[in-house]
């Protein structure tokens, strides 16, 4: 063989090789990701139960010292979290200190102090489980019970970004009018023979209170972020304007995600991904309020969307509000992650998983039939609208891997 064949013959050897080991590679990487995510799914599954324990294994600490250590830039709480059902349980059990309005905001709620320091956001009953919101999908109160499903969702899909949520039954006269501020006493009324409280904010109004069953009121509480991780508040770039007559920008603009895409701290980092991850978490929900969002300060775009607030959801089991999606299908971007735990959630499991999830809560069962049901069908909407991403632009355009070591950001 002459000298410039074998050169010929090495070159195309070498280029197989090559090709053959970027391939090799490449999907021995995707290969490796995707059993683990499917590892991370089985995890989730086999710790969904979260049986209320007071118990704390290997520790001195107090819920709320563990609780607090669990926050880092990327996630509220780990994936393994054996304490859990004991902060959980603390948060339902001890006592109430000191209670005093909400913090601003458009809806009722109070801030509860429990024993040894521990701040919580209490979110009262205003509506019976089979009740049906009507009107805009953003109509009517918060709605406690939504705020203890959005969380056990949030496990589910694996973001881990929703503060801890459990509910809990207090008694209005014995436990929260004796420690309660001026403030918030002077909004208290009885209705009947119910206990009521109408509080301080935007859409409160004394002909409008929150009244509980005789004296015991069912409510959720949300655990508040630790002090040392101060939160920055951002206009959703997919925000409603709330005005009659006059859309939002990416209610018209077809092209609206480029605009998007050039703005920080979307042009970057995890941020837009963490916008679409949150679009189909809303969509789950029925949440079409998300108008601003929070996240750690001073975080350059890496820190998570934290998923506060989640009341206006489960409203309608019947109203699919799609707009709510318009991130995900204007961007069509997704987590190769979020993807694949959604097509581990077909055929029924996301129903059942989440119904797991709730049954132990004080409030159980936390949610009707129907909006359990609206669950899987919505979930087979995400799914199709990803596969018209995918058939217009292909997977390697859409599928974005996005695996950062959560922990050590």
């Amino acid at each position: 063989m002459k000298l410039k064949q074998r050169v010929v013959l090495l070159a195309i050897l070498l280029v197989i090789f090559i090709f053959t080991k970027v391939f090799l590679i490449d999907n021995l990487d995707t290969s490796a990701a995707n059993r683990e995510d499917q590892r991370a799914f089985q995890r989730m599954l086999a710790g969904l139960r979260v049986a209320l324990d007071p118990h704390l294994e290997h520790t001195l600490q107090s819920p709320w010292e563990i609780a607090a250590q669990w926050v880092v830039p990327r996630e509220v709480y780990p994936e393994d979290t054996p304490e859990l059902g004991a902060v959980m349980h603390a948060m339902t059990t001890k006592k109430i200190i000191k209670a005093d309005v909400g913090y601003k905001g458009t809806q009722l709620k109070a801030l509860l102090i429990l024993e040894g320091g521990q701040k919580v956001v209490f979110k009262p009953k205003r509506y019976a489980r089979d009740y049906i919101v009507e009107g805009e999908p953003y109509a009517g109160y918060d709605r406690h019970n939504a705020e203890v499903a959005a969380f056990h969702l949030d496990r589910i899909l694996g973001f881990r970004r929703a503060p801890l949520v459990v509910g809990r039954f207090v008694n209005l006269r014995t436990e929260i009018k004796p420690v309660a501020t001026e403030q918030l006493l002077g909004t208290f009324m009885t209705v009947g023979n119910n206990t009521c409280f109408y509080g301080k904010c935007y859409y409160c109004r004394e002909t409008e209170p929150a009244c509980a069953e005789g004296d015991i009121m069912e409510g959720s509480v949300t655990l508040w972020l630790p002090d040392v991780w101060p939160l920055q508040k951002h206009r959703h770039p997919w925000g409603r304007t709330y005005r009659e007559g006059k859309l939002a920008r990416w209610e018209y603009d077809e092209s609206y995600c480029d605009a998007v895409k050039k703005t920080s701290p979307y042009d970057s980092g995890p941020r837009l991904l963490d916008i679409i991850d949150t679009a189909i978490f809303d969509y789950l929900i029925g949440n079409a309020d998300r108008h601003h969002y929070e996240s750690f300060q001073d975080d350059e775009g890496a820190s998570m969307l934290i998923l506060l607030d989640n009341a206006k959801s489960f409203g309608n089991p019947a109203l699919d509000e799609r707009s709510i999606l318009a991130p995900l299908y204007q961007c069509c971007i997704i987590r190769v992650s979020t993807w694949n735990r959604l097509n581990y959630l077909k055929n029924g499991v996301l129903k059942s998983a989440l119904k797991t999830a709730m049954s132990h809560d004080p409030i159980s069962p936390v949610l009707s039939d129907p909006h359990l049901d609206a669950l899987d069908q919505r979930l087979l909407s995400i799914l199709a609208t990803v596969k018209q991403c995918t058939d217009q632009f292909g997977p390697d355009v859409v599928l974005v891997e996005d695996r950062m070591t959560l922990s050590h950001l």
